[in-house]
């Protein structure tokens, strides 16, 4: 009997310091969990949309609660300091702020939420819902900085894409992944020429960003340019431009993260980016009001450091991996094709499409410029006879346009310049072959066979290079 009763003793004792060590270490794991405290801070002074604080140390990109006198909070996020001053950018209107009003450091930095579950629906720079769908049940997120890829490591661009323009195909082909820019001034179709891409683009998930737009344009954008079938593989992210710079910038990142999230899961993805340069002048605005110098008109050195950050996010992925084929509208104040955001563009991206007016007020659509236009990755995913029928294409083109003006007087004789003989008769037909109405759709194999009917050449091509 004392045996027995010893031996429930010494199970009692090991029970109890079981149990106490797991207490211990349950105690232990809170402790570490307990997050490190924030000193709070106060709003000192607020200018235009800056807001400065003193009291709080948060590292840029930080983010922060401002308690108004509504008794609601207000975040933002710190863009910059300078001494023992913090300078943040609100993300929403800035009303009910008071002097000294209080601020509160919050943890966790931007983050997206992700998922199929983003198929078919409309969302705001923050992830909120815009449409009607009910709420986003997501499981996933991830920060919107993005992940820095290997340049070594990505797949080059070798595979045609087919995204159902004519002019596009046979002219100037877009390889998947590839990262292209629409070039143009207001009003001359760039909004169309997306929708003719979400429509007929051979991807798997087609992501619109349209940033900086009027709300009015969102609108059209999402109801009348998008068909059904095309809504059900599309994730719009809508920031109008009433929002805050800050959310413009969040916009575009937004975009882009949650095309890398499809992408990285193997499919291939087509970013449509409206614009490029509403990006461009929120990035400007925040750096102003922080004080940066300005570098050219207006546009501080920043500035374009964050458009290569934001651009070289899009692109194939690892080998065997998804890919993302961006295009980015870039909007030429004025129509001048030397403005600095459009020459920075173009020295970024891997071909740009140029959007002319004087074709559009011809009655052209697309009003597509061949001869200004180019595609950095045609010669490696088309084959060599594809590639000379476009040059030869656009060498009619050329040299129509360069005698326009005597053909026009009456100074043009026939026989006098074989060429341009040519030029002028085959010029209608030209015009035809790059004339498409919205609705339809000229696959890529289509396009580059009346490109070789329309030239007189064989059609009979190695098609391993086309997409499927």
């Amino acid at each position: 009997m004392t045996e027995v009763i010893r031996d429930l003793q010494e199970e009692s004792s090991r029970q109890l310091a079981q149990g106490l060590r797991e207490r211990l270490a349950q105690s232990r794991q809170r402790i570490e969990n307990i997050p490190n405290p924030q000193p709070e801070g106060r709003l000192s002074r607020m200018v235009g949309m800056t807001l400065e604080a003193e009291g709080i140390r948060l590292p840029v990109g930080g983010r922060a609660a401002i308690h108004t006198v509504h008794g609601t909070q207000m975040a933002a996020e710190v863009v910059g300091f300078q001494g023992e001053r913090t300078f943040l950018m609100p993300e929403g209107k800035l009303e009910g702020l008071i002097p000294g009003a209080r601020i509160e450091p919050l943890e966790q930095s931007r983050r997206i939420a992700v998922g199929p579950e983003l198929l078919g629906r409309v969302i705001d720079a923050l992830g909120k819902p815009l449409d009607d769908g009910g709420p986003l049940r997501t499981q996933e997120q991830v920060p919107i900085e993005g992940r820095p890829i290997n340049p070594l490591t990505r797949a080059p661009v070798r595979t045609a894409l087919d995204v159902g323009i004519r002019s596009l195909n046979g002219l100037l082909s877009i390889g998947r992944g590839q990262r292209v820019g629409l070039f143009a001034g207001s009003g001359v179709g760039k909004s169309v020429l997306l929708g003719m891409m979400t429509k007929h683009t051979a991807a798997d998930v087609i992501i619109v960003g349209l940033i900086g737009e009027r709300g009015r344009e969102v609108n059209e954008f999402i109801h009348e340019i998008l068909d059904i079938e095309s809504r059900k593989r599309t994730v719009v992210v809508a920031v109008p431009a009433d929002q805050s710079p800050l959310l413009r910038q969040h916009g575009a990142w937004v975009s882009t993260t949650i095309a890398e999230y499809f992408r990285d899961r193997g499919l291939n993805v087509l970013l449509l980016m409206d614009s490029l340069t509403r990006f461009a002048q929120g990035a400007r605005e925040i750096a102003m009001a922080i004080g940066e110098p300005p570098a050219t008109k207006g546009y501080s050195a920043s500035v374009f450091a964050r458009l290569p950050q934001l651009v070289e996010r899009a692109g194939n992925g690892d080998h065997g991996g998804g890919s993302i084929t961006a295009f980015y509208t870039v909007l030429a104040e004025g129509d001048d094709q030397n403005d600095p955001i459009v020459d920075s563009a173009r020295a970024i991206l891997d071909g740009h499409v140029v959007l002319s007016r004087e074709i559009a007020e011809t009655g052209r659509y697309p009003a597509i410029d061949v001869s200004a236009s180019v595609s950095r990755v045609m010669s490696a995913v088309v084959t060599p006879e594809h590639q000379r029928a476009a040059y030869r294409f656009r060498s009619l083109m050329a040299t129509y346009a360069r005698n326009r003006d005597l053909i026009a007087v009456g100074a043009y004789r026939k026989g006098s310049d074989p060429q341009l003989d040519e030029a002028v008769a085959m010029n209608p037909r030209l015009e035809a072959y790059l004339s498409q109405n919205r609705t339809d759709a000229a696959s890529f194999e289509q396009s580059r066979n009346e490109l070789f009917s329309l030239l007189s050449m064989p059609s009979g091509l190695d098609r391993r290079l086309t997409s499927p």
